[in-house]
């Protein structure tokens, strides 16, 4: 007879702490669950003052950063109001694991202590509350990430990310959800559940980023650090209305976070923020780069920020840029709203003095299949490994178990692609490894004869792109991520940008077309204009390898496009 814990039981123990960590005067009078639309629950549940609505609903977060250096807001304060509205969150989303409410706070009475008797600011980052995705593991806390097993396991030490922040003045003040494995563009795992997207709590906020995605649209937190190794940064914060960055691998310290398929290093995971606006995108990577990580994580590259790259005078200083539209991956055709907003996209950059051309795709497929046989490389042993140490069963589907969505989808067009996973051997994995070299070079080729098309006497500056080729969808059917694992497996530094959402009025459903195979069929009839309404439509921005600061640059810039173009329509 076996006298480990029943799995459930433990499930069920560390959620009850987690509530237990819930102040509860903080606690709300949820709406039904038949609810959809959340994001005006925290103004209506009278939890918030009207200060603490001010604070929260400022998303640009240079000007929360002003006000805390100057201590027109205190960072007890700031962190107290984005506490109620993380728990907020979580009541409504679930999208909260690890909740520490006096140990952030004592952390902010010191850095407002500070500030008061030395009239200086700790860092770059001073007073700001700041939210982690559920890997980044802080001294004296556990580090679950989605396994039943890593339940009681307290980090001895902070990783090397979270020691960065503590000297730049930040607060760390919650950790957000993750799904069983991360390798999910949804988020769901047995020791917390399901998180939900507060635009339309029926669909997911993505994955597996997605307690942040879900967390931050919500305005819980002011900024938030997530991960990408396929899209889990990208997808929710598509999904979400958000702001993010991938940057390249090795350009910020990982060193210390947990993670799954340790040691697989051909295609590296990267850790990146997540917010409101492109200030928070901006500060955050500035404030890490500017800290020197590589002198505490010896893989992060050597290279300072550079404000001659954020100048962009590798891109004709930011004048008449020339932009390449990729309307359609020839894996997955986009939906109409993702459709509408590459349009305004292209119709604001070119009001706004800029170039657009079409991107012709190159190799697809082939990096597409390279890429998803690696991350199968060890036929599954890493997941089943960590869930064997509990006896948790292995989640092999996002689809909920009552009312679920009808969907036309046998399998995801990738497990036709690849085939069933097996485990490789060294050998076979080299290969893998020499070809995604070769489709990185012919790639980079194809991008630099792009030269005799562009008109300026440069290849394209940046490419725009679906994140996913949906937006949020019912649990369970996001089933294709390479519009955005194509950046993962080329290292192309990316964001992800806020453009529209989507209108039942303007996003009609099309016709069929010509499918490229039995997903993009299935997905085409998914489409209805009913179930998305609402919800947020957000772009990809693609550029080069190590190009963080120009593609940062170059999203402010069609970022500003948009907002000028909106306020032409609207006449003011």
């Amino acid at each position: 007879m076996s006298s480990r814990k029943d799995w459930k039981d433990i499930c069920a123990e560390k959620r009850k702490a987690q509530s237990a960590a819930i102040p509860p005067e903080w606690i709300i009078q949820p709406p039904p669950e038949s609810q959809s639309l959340v994001l005006d629950v925290p103004a209506q549940s009278g939890l918030l003052t009207e200060r603490e609505l001010e604070i929260t609903e400022t998303t640009d977060v240079d000007l929360i950063l002003q006000k805390l250096r100057s201590a027109e807001w205190s960072s007890v304060e700031v962190t107290t109001a984005f506490y109620k509205r993380a728990i907020i969150a979580q009541q409504l989303t679930n999208c909260l694991t690890e909740i520490f409410v006096e140990r952030a706070l004592q952390r902010a009475r010191q850095l407002d202590d500070i500030l008061r008797e030395t009239g200086k600011p700790v860092g770059p980052l001073h007073g700001l509350p700041i939210s982690l995705k559920d890997q980044f593991t802080m001294k004296g806390l556990e580090t679950v990430m989605g396994y039943v097993a890593w339940v009681g396991k307290f980090a001895d030490k902070d990783s090397v990310l979270v020691e960065i922040l503590y000297e730049c003045g930040a607060v760390p003040f919650v950790r957000s959800n993750v799904p069983q494995t991360l390798m999910w563009g949804e988020t769901y795992n047995h020791v917390f559940g399901r998180t939900t997207n507060p635009y339309n709590r029926k669909l997911t906020p993505g994955g597996s980023s997605g307690g942040e995605g879900a967390l931050l649209a919500m305005k819980g937190s002011p900024l938030g650090v997530g991960t990408d190794i396929g899209g889990s940064l990208r997808i929710p914060s598509a999904f979400c209305g958000l702001y993010t960055l991938r940057p390249s691998y090795e350009r910020l310290p990982y060193c210390g976070a947990v993670n799954a398929l340790e040691g697989q290093e051909s295609i590296s995971s990267v850790l990146g923020p997540m917010a409101n606006s492109m200030s928070g995108v901006k500060i955050f990577t500035k404030a890490i780069i500017d800290a020197e990580p590589w002198t505490r994580d010896p893989l992060v590259l050597r290279k300072e920020w550079s404000e001659k790259e954020y100048r962009l005078e590798y891109h004709g200083g930011g004048k008449e840029l020339c932009f390449a539209m990729l309307w359609d991956n020839g894996v997955v055709r986009p939906h109409p709203p993702l459709q509408r907003a590459m349009e305004m996209t292209k119709a604001a950059l070119e009001a706004a003095g800029h170039k657009v051309i079409d991107w012709e795709p190159h190799r697809h497929l082939e990096i597409y299949k390279n890429a998803e046989t690696i991350f199968v490389a060890d036929g599954g042993h890493d997941y089943r490994v960590q869930c064997e140490l509990s006896g948790e069963p292995l989640i092999e589907t996002m689809v909920p178990p009552t009312d679920a969505h009808e969907s036309t989808l046998s399998e995801p067009f990738v497990k036709t692609l690849v085939g069933e996973a097996a485990r490789l051997g060294a050998y076979d994995l080299w290969q893998l490894q020499k070809e995604k070299r070769e489709l990185r070079k012919s790639h980079l080729d194809h991008w630099e004869r792009t030269v005799s098309r562009t008109g300026t006497g440069r290849p394209v500056d940046a490419i725009i792109s679906p994140a996913v080729a949906y937006t949020a969808v019912p649990h369970g059917l996001n089933t294709d991520s390479f519009y955005t694992t194509l950046c993962n497996a080329l290292d192309y530094a990316c964001t992800v940008f806020p453009v529209t959402f989507v209108d039942p009025k303007l996003d009609r459903p099309l016709p069929p077309h010509k499918f490229h195979n039995h997903e993009d069929e299935a997905i085409h009839q998914l489409y209805s204009t009913d179930l998305f309404a609402g919800c947020p439509v957000g772009l990809q921005l693609i550029g080069r390898s190590q190009e963080e600061e120009a593609v940062i640059a170059m999203t402010e810039i069609v970022d500003n496009a948009l907002k000028a173009a909106r306020k032409r329509s609207n006449g003011s």
